[in-house]
């Protein structure tokens, strides 16, 4: 029996010695770390907040990051997210996607069931929705990407900054007690309530009422008498706050547009009557970009520690010419249809190179 144990012994010993040695002679590969390194890295993930148009998860089909790293595309809108996050665990951020954007290709998103629930980890946020509209209030997930400190574009903290109407109009009014008459202003007085809502400028006025956007919330106010039955209004709102500023007979309205150094401008005359140059039907055209409307969102694009997608409306006033600065837009700012596609690529090549710089340090 010590016999057999020591040739079984024997046999295993040289049964390893040979398979270590088998390389030598070219009858084996052991795997090197280089090798085991040569494994494809899993994809990042780009979160993209845009329910109403486009199909990101092809535009960004064949992009890599400077690591080799594919990126993986998830579209959704802000209504149909939950966030969770944590401290003490490998993911600091997880989404959960109840519904995909309509827009956006599934080919990216096989294992995803429409109207089952998926499971998203993102390394990066792209938003191009408004996280307030008249009838949502998306500051909760933000609040929650904040607080995992996921990178995207813009920055999430100009994000939240641009969710309140009263902070952005104050942004513009410091520039303009900065720059003066190179970065018109419109006057404008602010109330945090009705109780505090004491407008002592010209008539007619324009009121807006909280942080809406797309011509929600505003209305064309014509003496005292109508102020005073929109103060009685106002107080049914005890939450929302209020700006008055005098109305201005718009000939057409401006915008200027700048996502990461690519700039234009457009100008936009209302033919539906609506006094709200921004709102019914319109026409629109671009033009070429004058040195005061780029020192304008030059200067507007330095807000909330800078802002990489933003555009500045102003007012043209009818008779007189007058330019005034009414408002910026952040990351939601739209696109014109014409100028969609090339557009999406600029944002894509800004994406990336943020992505870059946050995830491939």
């Amino acid at each position: 029996k010590t016999f057999a144990l020591h040739v079984r012994c024997r046999f295993a010993f040289k049964l390893l010695l040979a398979v270590d040695r088998a390389p030598m002679f070219g009858l084996g590969k052991r795997p090197d770390a280089a090798e085991q390194n040569d494994k494809p890295q899993p994809p990042a993930v780009l979160l993209v907040l845009q329910v109403d148009d486009f199909d990101w998860p092809t535009l960004f089909k064949d992009v890599k990051l400077r690591d080799g790293r594919a990126v993986q595309v998830v579209q959704t809108g802000w209504k149909d997210i939950q966030v969770h996050c944590d401290t003490y665990g490998s993911a600091r951020c997880i989404v959960e996607v109840m519904k995909l954007a309509p827009t956006a290709s599934r080919s990216g998103n096989k294992g995803f069931i429409e109207r089952k629930c998926m499971t998203v980890k993102p390394d990066f946020v792209l938003v191009r929705n408004e996280v307030v509209t008249n009838d949502f209030n998306g500051k909760g997930l933000l609040n929650g990407f904040l607080f995992a400190d996921i990178p995207s574009v813009n920055s999430l903290e100009s994000i939240l900054l641009n969710c309140e109407r009263p902070v952005m109009q104050g942004y513009l009014h410091r520039m303009n007690r900065t720059l003066g008459d190179a970065f018109p202003v419109m006057p404008q007085h602010y109330a945090s309530s009705h109780s505090s809502f004491m407008y002592g400028y010209t008539f007619p006025a324009v009121v807006k009422v909280g942080s809406a956007h797309a011509g929600v919330g505003k209305m064309r106010i014509n003496d005292h008498h109508q102020m005073s039955d929109f103060r009685s209004v106002l107080a049914m709102m005890p939450e929302q706050s209020c700006f008055a500023e005098p109305f201005v007979e718009g000939e057409a309205d401006l915008r200027i547009q700048k996502i990461g150094t690519h700039y234009r401008a457009f100008r936009r005359i209302g033919v539906s009557g609506e006094w709200k140059t921004n709102t019914g039907t319109s026409l629109m055209e671009e033009l070429p970009l004058s040195d005061r409307w780029r020192d304008w969102v030059d200067a507007a694009a330095e807000m909330c520690d800078g802002l990489d997608i933003l555009s500045v409306d102003a007012i043209v006033e009818h008779g007189t010419g007058k330019e005034y600065i009414m408002e910026v837009n952040g990351t939601s700012t739209g696109l014109h249809p014409d100028c969609a596609e090339e557009d999406n690529q600029h944002i894509l090549e800004l994406v990336v190179r943020r992505m870059n710089e946050a995830l491939c340090a």
